[in-house]
């Protein structure tokens, strides 16, 4: 029997997402992989990558097969799969920009169009680039992805990983949310992808419609992200009890002073912020069912953090915080700005919501001021 031809892969995007899915794209052995780093390029080049995962081990001195540092210069073959696992900040830059030397001439009148798979958190990620390739009359194939996975770059070249990445993938289409039935080409093109990354280790979930589990994952983080990038404080903070060893101290805590008020009144205003989801989700077209959002996904997704925030030993920090703390822009309009237009769009009110996302657009306003000062 012949050999199964590899295949052209391209990932782009080089945090610790990125890397995560280069070396599980590379360990399938199926593919071929070209990757885009930026800002790490550099020490990437010179020193290759250290994995420290709880999954895959100690990794020293990894690389791709072939790394660049710009999508031009990837420009130069057909390939299969683009990846893209760059965040979503389109106050900065839209994917089709990110992504303009693969969906212009010459290379798009040379090679067929890719399937894009965005490995990107929040919701109507994929909808700028669908117009962009519409645009260059060609027709999009596009895999949205519910993404689940504990890692950080701890430095350029260094990713702390856990043992979780998981990957719900399904097709875009686009404006349609309740077709629940692939077609013979798109089953085809999620087995093969499907195929590739279990053969590299990470978990992979087929969904005939992929944007409800993406609509249910933004439940975390409208809630939580929104919660400790405003707050300045981690989750513990809401669940977690006082240190009953004093040799072993830890914060942050809920202080028995106002103990009652976190009770009577944050977590409440939380699960009423969810709740407006779930009335969304009807709007939208989604069915109270385990296939849908239930409408149990409120309190569920509330006690299953406090579940992992008790403990003494809870050290995680969301994304957007970290990216608050460091100055970097956050995840606002993906998470929360798309939110708010579905629901103006459908006449839902989502008040709380509203509240969060208008705070945030204060913090990333500042973020981005301080950006083009220093540009």
């Amino acid at each position: 029997m012949a050999a199964a031809k590899v295949q052209d892969v391209l990932l782009v995007g080089f945090g610790a997402v990125g890397a995560i899915y280069t070396l599980i794209l590379q360990r399938s052995g199926l593919v071929r992989v070209t990757a885009v780093a930026r800002s790490n390029y550099d020490a990437i080049q010179e020193h290759g990558v250290r994995f420290e995962s709880a999954k895959y081990g100690i990794i020293n001195e990894w690389r791709p097969d072939r790394m660049l540092n710009s999508v031009e210069e990837a420009a130069d073959r057909p390939y299969s799969y683009v990846f893209l696992a760059s965040k979503a900040i389109p106050e900065r830059t839209t994917t089709p920009d990110v992504l303009e030397p693969l969906i212009s001439a010459p290379y798009a009148d040379e090679y067929p169009q890719p399937t894009y798979v965005l490995l990107q958190n929040g919701l109507g990620v994929e909808t700028d680039l669908y117009h962009a390739i519409k645009q260059i009359g060609k027709e999009p194939s596009i895999v949205s992805t519910a993404l689940w996975i504990n890692t950080n770059l701890l430095q350029p070249n260094v990713v702390e990983h856990g043992n979780v990445d998981r990957l719900t993938i399904g097709m875009y289409r686009h404006n349609d949310f309740t077709t629940v039935t692939n077609t013979p080409t798109e089953a085809a093109v999620l087995e093969d992808l499907r195929v590739i990354l279990t053969a590299g280790g990470t978990d992979v979930i087929i969904a005939p419609e992929v944007q409800r589990h993406k609509f249910s994952k933004n439940f975390w983080n409208v809630a939580f992200s929104s919660f400790s990038t405003l707050t300045r404080h981690r989750l513990p903070a809401l669940f977690r009890a006082p240190p009953s060893n004093t040799s072993k101290p830890y914060t942050p805590y809920v202080s028995p002073i106002t103990e009652h008020l976190i009770k009577e009144y944050t977590i409440p205003t939380i699960r009423a912020t969810l709740e407006e989801l779930v009335v969304l989700a009807r709007a939208i077209g989604y069915p109270d069912s385990r296939d849908g959002i239930p409408s149990t996904l409120p309190d569920e997704v509330i006690e299953n953090t406090r579940k992992l925030h008790v403990s003494p030993e809870s050290s995680h920090k969301p994304s957007m915080m970290m990216d608050a703390e460091k100055d970097q822009p956050i995840e606002v309009e993906v998470i929360f700005g798309t939110v708010v237009r579905l629901a103006r769009e459908r006449g839902v009110p989502v008040p709380r919501v509203e509240m969060l996302y208008s705070l945030l657009l204060v913090i990333q306003n500042q973020i981005l001021g301080k950006l083009v000062s220093l540009a």
